[in-house]
């Protein structure tokens, strides 16, 4: 299905939020706050340096924009034969595919180049193009598989990991156990997102666990993931040293959680869109804050 582009003139910021909303913007929230967070228990080791901070920040932006619009890219055909996707900026014409296909390789350059503001650690710069494919092979990955979910959530879940990297040029617990508890976090909500799509995916043809497994049993799966998170934040709060105030946002995170699967039921999808943004953002949001003033609190 070829898409009709717009021809009525557009303002140069109207251009910019037309690709600001490309790309879900705002969904930023779910990946940058735990890139700062373990970059703020780095920096705890290593001393604060403003390069590396512009570079986090430099380098999440390009590197979710350019796999939002490489995944807006490949599957514009599905988008375009979904009722909920329909009028994404592709399948509606409101964007042309040239636009997006510069936008993303100019998303591509920018993020191996801000790898350079970490220099002389080179490991984010010998990483960037491993991480890229990656993070744009997730777009793929309901043509083949259904647990498409955690190839999402494992490339969330390299934001804590890349932060501590390009910082102090190794590892440690501290960022793994962040990362473990992202990758359940995701893969379960983003199960629970996948609920409404299910029919529209069985007659493309494509992969998830709901398609696979239903409503009820995919929910059960999405329970566990985030009993999982809870286990992995609780490592993490063990292994960072942070104090009884991060574990008391744990706490209120696992409550969160509880509250989130109380909302989606097999019959009732009505407020999976409450469960999947507000809930999620406050809880990566709510989690960084804490751990920022609780890091702040122990100096």
């Amino acid at each position: 299905m070829n898409a009709v582009i717009e021809t009525t003139p557009v303002s140069f910021w109207q251009r910019v939020r037309q690709f600001l909303e490309l790309i879900r913007f705002s969904h930023t929230v779910f990946a940058l706050p735990f890139a700062l967070l373990s970059a703020l228990l780095a920096w705890r080791e290593v001393g604060f340096d403003w390069k590396q901070l512009a570079g986090i920040l430099l380098c999440m932006v390009f590197a979710r924009s350019a796999a939002m619009a490489f995944n807006r890219i490949v599957d514009r055909k599905f988008d375009a034969r979904n009722p909920r996707t329909a009028q994404r900026h592709l399948p509606a014409g409101k964007l042309s595919l040239q636009m997006v296909l510069v936008f993303t390789l100019v998303c591509v350059v920018g993020f191996v180049l801000s790898t350079l503001l970490f220099l002389p650690n080179r490991w984010p710069l010998w990483l960037s193009v491993p991480v890229l494919l990656f993070l744009l092979g997730y777009s793929y990955a309901k043509r083949f598989t259904s647990f498409c979910h955690y190839w999402l959530s494992a490339a969330l879940m390299l934001s804590p990991l890349a932060a501590w990297i390009a910082i102090t040029g190794g590892l440690s617990w501290v960022p793994v156990w962040l990362a473990a508890a992202i990758f359940f976090w995701v893969g379960g909500f983003d199960i629970l997102y996948a609920l409404q799509d299910v029919e529209v995916d069985r007659q493309l043809g494509l992969n998830s666990i709901p398609v696979r497994l239903g409503a009820k049993n995919s929910l059960r799966v999405a329970f566990a993931s985030h009993l999982l998170t809870m286990l992995c934040l609780l490592a993490f709060w063990k292994v960072s040293g942070l104090g009884l105030l991060f574990l008391a946002a744990v706490v209120i995170v696992g409550l969160l959680l509880i509250y989130e699967h109380l909302l989606v039921k097999p019959d009732d999808l009505s407020r999976i869109n409450v469960a999947f943004f507000n809930i999620n953002a406050l809880i990566s949001l709510g989690l960084f804050a804490v751990g920022a003033i609780d890091l702040w609190w122990m100096r």
